[in-house]
């Protein structure tokens, strides 16, 4: 009975954690009401006991709300869905990477790549953008420590992106022809 009363409190902390991240999310037009916020924990909660790992206090949610709450590839359509997700992965990528790297630099890593890389595609940045960080994550590589986990992924990347510039060069030179 004492457990199910400790248990209750830090759900019922965990909740008021993620409900108070809607004071800063507002301003980029996304919003939680109490039952979404009891489902991404809920997912939470799912997500630990797959990956087996223990998470103490909110656990990773809050950060990961406020990391990815400015993205321009999340809406309030898609908004816990994609929270949900980005949990699945973080945890998953954790393991990967054998807690190598913290929190906070793959939070920053998968923002970066989500946005630039990505454009908001949670299957891409599991399967290719940390799948690749990840091995050489494992393989020693350790320069995402001096960076926090920015501008890292260039060093990966296998696949020749567009240069915006050189685009819009030759597009000028076409339409001038």
């Amino acid at each position: 009975m004492n457990n199910d009363w400790i248990t209750l409190l830090q759900q019922q902390a965990q909740l008021g954690k993620v409900l108070e991240t809607t004071r800063i999310t507002t301003q980029f037009g996304l919003t939680l009401n109490r039952q979404e916020a009891e489902l991404i924990l809920k997912e939470h909660g799912n997500a630990l006991r797959e990956q087996k790992r223990v998470a103490f206090g909110a656990g990773i949610t809050p950060k990961i709300i406020y990391e990815f709450c400015d993205s321009a590839y999340i809406n309030q359509d898609n908004y816990v869905e994609t929270i949900i997700r980005l949990q699945d992965i973080f945890y998953l990528y954790k393991n990967e990477m054998l807690d190598e790297i913290t929190d906070d630099e793959l939070l920053h890593f998968m923002k970066e790549q989500f946005e630039d890389i990505c454009f908001g595609d949670t299957e891409y940045l599991e399967s290719t953008c940390l799948a690749n960080f990840s091995q050489a994550v494992r393989a020693g590589y350790d320069g995402y420590k001096a960076s926090g986990g920015r501008g890292e992924y260039a060093r990966f990347d296998e696949v020749t992106r567009w240069d915006y510039d050189l685009y819009l060069e030759t597009l000028k030179e076409l339409c001038w022809q």
